[in-house]
């Protein structure tokens, strides 16, 4: 039988072992700083934001934690600062002794979010 999906972050935070839970936190609050504005929610199991559209969302596996980017084209325009972690086509690995700076962050999601007013200004 498998646990049940998490209905919100504290939940799914609650679950994890406490490093992890410790590094997800932080992660959580500068995600919030950096878009004040944008509403938290779980989406596929995992604390995720939306601000125009999904944001960005974050969440863990046995062995690391996990800063979900969503978006292929901001983690090429920020592939420099990106060089030495872990990485993928909208993800970014790390551990919780090895955390992400928070202004590497702060700029992914400022980044994420003018991505999401583009996108929607274009729809008007």
């Amino acid at each position: 039988m498998t646990a049940p999906m998490p209905e919100t972050t504290r939940s799914f935070l609650a679950a994890l072992p406490a490093a992890q839970r410790q590094a997800l936190e932080h992660l959580r609050e500068v995600i919030i700083a950096a878009a004040p504005g944008a509403e938290e929610y779980v989406g596929y199991g995992i604390p995720a934001f939306r601000q125009d559209g999904a944001l960005v969302s974050f969440g863990a596996a046995r062995s690391h934690c996990a800063f979900y980017v969503q978006s292929p084209a901001v983690m090429e325009a920020h592939a420099a600062e990106l060089a030495g972690l872990d990485t993928s086509k909208g993800t970014v690995r790390f551990t919780p002794d090895t955390p992400l700076p928070d202004a590497l962050v702060a700029r992914l999601v400022k980044a994420r979010l003018a991505e999401n007013a583009a996108r929607q200004a274009r729809k008007r």
